[in-house]
């Protein structure tokens, strides 16, 4: 590593995506993996979306609740 570095011909913000998703990974306990993943393997689907499928029937659920 150098000692010192030229920032002066530098841009401010040059690789910055205002607009950009941020993806947050979510690590899950592996009896809810073991679980979940059992459900992907019968509906020949994958675990990412069964955990959005039960996510959105809580969002609903959630909602009738309120």
């Amino acid at each position: 590593m150098k000692k010192e570095y030229d920032f002066s011909k530098a841009e401010r913000g040059k690789f910055c995506k205002p607009d950009s998703k941020l993806n947050v990974p979510v690590y899950l306990e592996s009896e809810v993996q073991d679980f979940v993943g059992k459900i992907a393997e019968a509906k020949h689907s994958d675990p990412s979306t069964v955990i959005n499928e039960l996510l959105k029937s809580d969002m609903r659920l959630a909602e009738v609740m309120r």
